[in-house]
């Protein structure tokens, strides 16, 4: 038997967020008691799949690729998470994302498991044409791996709406053409002229907006002169930092990959948006704000801190100059647990990835509907659903906190766990 007290070692060459996420998991699966059985199951992934595949260059050379593609678990419903196109990617990565993707689904109640996957690339190296052979060529290498009703990729860091075209293509592409048609729910994120739903880009980023709206409100406090930060501004932090500024918050400072930006009156959202649009991307040289130091960038006088890069950004060696009162992850797992202890003890609260993040998967969710019955929803609808959605989960998730008193983050994954354990209880385990 395994008590309460006891968690399942993290193996020497787990490390990293994969580390992370399992003693997040195991903190709550102490907590809830949960079946040792069912325990030792979540605890390891289903599939673990490695693609290494040829694509040839502009230039006529041939480079070798490595894709990844990890699914967790799927007691709940097929298989959900993203792509995404970093040099960051690899097995654990894919790993520790796919366990949060799992949790992720079962906290917002959906009829899906856990994965994510992607390739180990910068993209910025290869023009469209390549980045539109690497994808073609690493969905035909993935096969009958993913498909509508089994794992449903979606975009995730420097991947789009055209990546998902591109991926629906070609897997549609290896149906007969009867069936074709069929498939297009194979992934989400696509473009709206393509089987795309309205709102999806803004969904993850909305929902990042909504989970503080409603933090705010629990606290009776106004976002109208709160100041906040933003780590990344790409689709999620920049749509967070678009309702935050309509809600009468200001923005005060950004960094991404290239540079940290600070102005104590205020950035204006649009203005930063157009500038990054034509900078390649970046923040950078930004002449309406004053460049800072890197490390500086979490010691800003703020309210509001929303990490919305990658993860692993939150340590032991930066959370003690932390200023802000509370943190949303728009990104996935940005806070380790070393720095979460930190945060925690210097009164700073957290509204957990899993739950913070959750609309783009749910928005993902509306458009796989919107596929499978041959349905088109528009973006008043779907904001209002995505509304309906989030705030049963928040009010759940602050609800169980204070009465376990616990942190959020613990209360969010004791809930996610406890609906996939009892789905393993009434269905059993075979054979």
């Amino acid at each position: 038997m395994i008590t309460k007290d006891i968690q399942l070692p993290v193996k020497k060459s787990e490390s990293g967020m994969v580390a992370n996420v399992l003693e997040q998991f195991n903190k709550a699966a102490n907590h809830i008691d949960l079946n040792p059985n069912i325990r030792r199951i979540l605890n390891v992934t289903n599939n673990e799949i490695i693609i290494h595949f040829p694509v040839k260059m502009d230039n006529g050379n041939v480079e070798i690729f490595t894709g990844y593609r990890v699914q967790h678990n799927n007691a709940l419903g097929p298989y959900k998470g993203g792509l995404r196109y970093h040099e960051t990617v690899d097995i654990d990565a894919a790993k520790a994302l796919a366990m949060w993707m799992t949790w992720k689904t079962s906290l917002a109640g959906l009829p899906y498991g856990g994965a994510k996957g992607g390739i180990k690339i910068n993209p910025k190296l290869y023009s469209q044409s390549e980045l539109e052979r690497i994808t073609r060529r690493f969905t035909y290498a993935l096969g009958d791996n993913i498909g509508p009703e089994h794992d449903i990729p979606a975009p995730d860091v420097n991947t789009n709406a055209q990546t998902m075209a591109w991926i629906a293509d070609t897997y549609m592409s290896t149906k007969s053409p009867a069936e074709r048609s069929r498939y297009q729910h194979v992934v989400t994120g696509k473009p709206v002229g393509s089987g795309g739903i309205e709102g999806r880009d803004r969904s993850t980023g909305y929902g990042v907006f909504l989970t503080i709206k409603l933090w705010a409100e629990k606290r009776n406090v106004s976002l109208k002169g709160k100041r906040f930060i933003v780590q990344g501004f790409g689709n999620v932090g920049y749509w967070a930092s678009h309702f935050m500024e309509q809600e009468g918050a200001i923005l005060v400072g950004v960094q991404d990959a290239f540079a940290s930006i600070y102005k104590p009156d205020g950035i204006e959202v649009k203005q930063l948006n157009a500038h990054i649009e034509n900078h390649e991307g970046s923040v950078n040289l930004f002449p309406d704000a004053f460049a800072i130091e890197k490390d500086d960038f979490f010691g800003l006088e703020c309210d509001i801190l929303i990490p919305a890069a990658l993860g692993n950004q939150i340590t032991a060696e930066n959370a003690h100059l932390i200023k802000a009162k509370l943190i949303a992850e728009g990104a996935n797992g940005p806070t380790n647990v070393e720095g979460e202890r930190i945060l925690i003890e210097n009164g700073i609260e957290i509204i957990p990835d899993i739950l913070c993040n959750s609309g783009g998967v749910i928005g993902s969710y509306f458009e796989w509907l919107q596929n499978r019955n041959g349905e088109l929803w528009h973006m008043d609808e779907v904001i209002l659903k995505l509304e309906k959605v989030l705030k049963e989960s928040f009010n759940k998730v602050y609800e169980y906190a204070n009465k376990e008193n616990v942190d959020m983050r613990t209360a969010a994954f004791c809930l996610a766990i406890q609906r996939i354990e009892k789905a393993y209880i009434q269905r059993g385990i075979f054979p």
